[in-house]
């Protein structure tokens, strides 16, 4: 699995019911699962990430989108680009849509409308979708219902407050390997790549290997490259974000394609305390620029 798209679709693919699930607040008592529309079935032009479940919802078919972000999107916004899925989808398979987006960044979402709208007289349109951040999701509540689908995710969902971080992960582990999976050693590598976004990737397989017998076959899984680009991902995410915030400026954007010629991740990590502790943007270019000498 080389990105957290990849694991998070998988999951989506795999246990499709689980992200329904999560879709109607956990009330399934009218609501059947009928397929996952595969990117072999291309209908509708969406990104790798995207999901789209085709479910029986009160005798009527309806479709379930899921987007996966790790970060919040400016270019265009996530409105923007939502709307864009929602209209598509709809043209195209003649169904109503129940769309959301699940932000995976612990900051990530946080002024996202969940809504679209274009406000001109006798032209207003407005589009709706529900937003998920995994940083407000109640973790111990997904494990305790033993949504398989969704269990790779709880080391980004937000912990009980008398346990730290740690023991929340290895929780998580814990929990993930007394799953009934068909293929284990895949199942705790999505959990780790996944997890990498906020827990060092070698700390999470310290911990599975302490608690399972898994730890050899999950690097199959999670090679080392596939480590390295999420980190670097992360790390380039991350700066663009701390600039945008800290300065509000959306400027910081115009950054993205120097950032991502960038392949040294300890310089990464560097231009990330640069960005927190920059007061304007032409601080932060100059620092670019000097590490680029």
């Amino acid at each position: 699995m080389a990105s957290f798209d990849t694991a998070s679709k998988k999951q989506a693919e795999t246990n499709p019911q689980d992200f329904v699930k999560l879709c109607f607040k956990f009330g399934m008592e009218n609501i059947t699962v009928l397929e996952v529309i595969t990117p072999e079935q291309p209908k509708v032009e969406m990104h790798q990430a995207d999901t789209l479940i085709k479910v029986l919802y009160e005798d009527r078919e309806v479709l379930v989108h899921f987007e996966f972000q790790t970060a919040d999107s400016y270019d265009p916004e996530m409105s923007l680009r939502m709307a864009g899925y929602i209209i598509r989808a709809i043209e195209t398979y003649r169904l109503p849509v129940y769309s959301n987006v699940l932000y995976l960044g612990p900051n990530a979402g946080r002024n996202d409308p969940g809504k679209f709208t274009q406000n001109l007289e006798n032209h207003n349109i407005s589009i709706e979708y529900q937003v998920f951040r995994l940083s407000e999701i109640d973790g111990q509540a997904i494990l305790d219902l033993k949504l398989a689908g969704l269990i790779p995710f709880t080391p980004l969902m937000q912990h009980p407050a008398d346990i730290d971080a740690e023991q929340w992960l290895r929780r998580c582990i814990q929990t993930a390997d007394s799953m009934d999976v068909p293929n284990k050693p895949e199942y705790l590598g999505s959990l780790v790549v996944l997890g990498n976004l906020i827990y060092d990737v070698q700390t999470i397989l310290d911990m599975i290997a302490e608690e399972t017998m898994q730890n050899p076959p999950i690097v199959d899984y999670v090679a080392p490259q596939a480590y390295e680009r999420g980190m670097k991902k992360n790390a380039r995410e991350n700066i663009l974000e701390a600039l945008v915030l800290r300065l509000k400026t959306e400027d910081a954007q115009n950054l993205k394609p120097t950032l991502e010629a960038i392949d040294d991740i300890q310089r990464l990590k560097q231009l990330f305390q640069a960005a927190m502790q920059v007061e304007t943007l032409e601080e932060f270019t100059q620092a670019l620029n000097d590490n680029s000498e």
